[in-house]
């Protein structure tokens, strides 16, 4: 998986190059949970459930459903009611945003691969091109292979998006 840095910056990159007009800070912090939401099933390391299952890491929070599930709970429970915006806009921002956590997943070279179809199929995907280093978990993050992590999500993750950023950005003002 990428760190969760990463994974909220790219998030975060593509609500600035969709969303043009300024969001309330809410509305970052949102969208960054959404992004890094998924890996909190890193949990099931330590309840004994095993990797490969259901319920374990880049199981059922790696899916689709998920990702539905948290944009409308996100929109419609946790975003303040006195915002007179439309909710299912905002439902499919935070849906997507948390789809993008096991479409980033899918980019390593590392681990079973994401159920992105659960509940409905156990199977797991990889897409066919995976640059992007798997990051270690726990403390293994401050050693060399989590430097070598970091710099491969920096190369194939991070520049990308801020070139697609300013790129935007630069759209924008010319039109």
């Amino acid at each position: 998986m990428p760190t969760i840095f990463t994974h909220a910056l790219v998030a975060a990159g593509l609500g600035r190059i969709s969303h043009a007009r300024r969001q309330p800070a809410r509305f970052w912090w949102l969208t960054a949970l959404c992004a890094i939401l998924p890996d909190f099933d890193a949990v099931t390391f330590r309840l004994g459930i095993p990797y490969a299952s259901m319920w374990g890491h880049r199981g059922f929070t790696h899916s689709l459903v998920f990702a539905a599930l948290t944009g409308l709970l996100m929109a419609y429970a946790l975003w303040p009611r006195s915002d007179a915006r439309p909710r299912a806009p905002l439902a499919l921002w935070f849906a997507l945003a948390t789809a993008t956590h096991p479409l980033l997943d899918m980019l390593t070279n590392g681990g079973l691969g994401v159920a992105l179809l659960a509940p409905f199929s156990a199977e797991r995907f990889f897409l066919p091109w995976r640059p992007v280093r798997v990051s270690p978990v726990g403390g293994g993050f401050f050693s060399a292979r989590g430097v070598a992590t970091l710099l491969s999500e920096f190369k194939w993750l991070w520049l990308p998006t801020l070139l697609a950023v300013v790129a935007a950005q630069l759209g924008r003002r010319r039109a």
